[in-house]
């Protein structure tokens, strides 16, 4: 199925619910200096071809505008006329789509989580062990040992897309960038949310709990 042939309805539901994360994240301060983006799959999806709608580049998050989102495809190549640019961090969402097929990406970025990819950059991974927040993960077992894959953060972005297939966890739905933010996905908004919210406990948890134990 083509771009132009995904009803108006589904767009118009998908930039919708965008629209109200942005704002819920606005108001938590998770988006500082512009910062971060948000995206939604629309229409059937195919690992090689598939659509979105995602943050336009260096907009004001606490702002809302019609100008807010625009749809691109598995290229990152915008679907409609628009003299809006993606985010210079859509390939990655590219690339999360294309391996695990979820229905939303919401990046932040936050003090907490740029602290423990930092402190856990040598092991590669942030570990958590018997948190209940794992739960908020999807991962019901009793006293879950995790580990969130911490990946490089390079200024050339697209450099950081072959880390994302090397190091993505099937039953982690998210991945840290080194000193710059939490990638959460979900099947849809609601739970990329709840992952995203869970991954940002755990990584406020890790951290003080390593302050305490120094």
């Amino acid at each position: 199925m083509s771009f132009a042939h995904i009803t108006t309805e589904d767009k118009q539901r998908v930039l919708q619910e965008l629209s109200a994360v942005k704002a819920d994240f606005a108001s938590r301060g998770f988006f500082p200096g512009t910062s971060g983006n948000l995206s939604m799959r629309v229409g059937p999806y195919k690992s090689d071809r598939f659509y979105f709608a995602i943050t336009a580049s260096g907009k004001d998050k606490t702002k809302s505008t019609p100008e807010d989102f625009l749809f691109v495809d598995q290229n990152g190549q915008a679907c409609e006329a628009t003299t809006l640019k993606p985010s210079a961090e859509t390939v990655i969402h590219n690339e999360i789509y294309r391996l695990t097929g979820c229905g939303a990406i919401f990046h932040i970025h936050s003090v907490f989580n740029s602290l423990v990819s930092e402190l856990f950059w040598e092991r590669r991974a942030v570990p958590v062990e018997g948190v209940e927040l794992i739960k908020g993960l999807g991962i019901w077992e009793e006293e879950a040992v995790i580990d969130i894959p911490i990946l490089s953060n390079f200024a050339d972005v697209p450099r950081i897309v072959p880390e994302i297939s090397e190091r993505i966890a099937e039953r982690i739905p998210g991945i840290l960038l080194r000193k710059h933010g939490i990638y959460a996905w979900g099947n849809n908004a609601f739970e990329a949310k709840r992952h995203l919210e869970a991954f940002e406990f755990l990584f406020e948890y890790v951290y003080r709990w390593q302050l305490l134990n120094k």
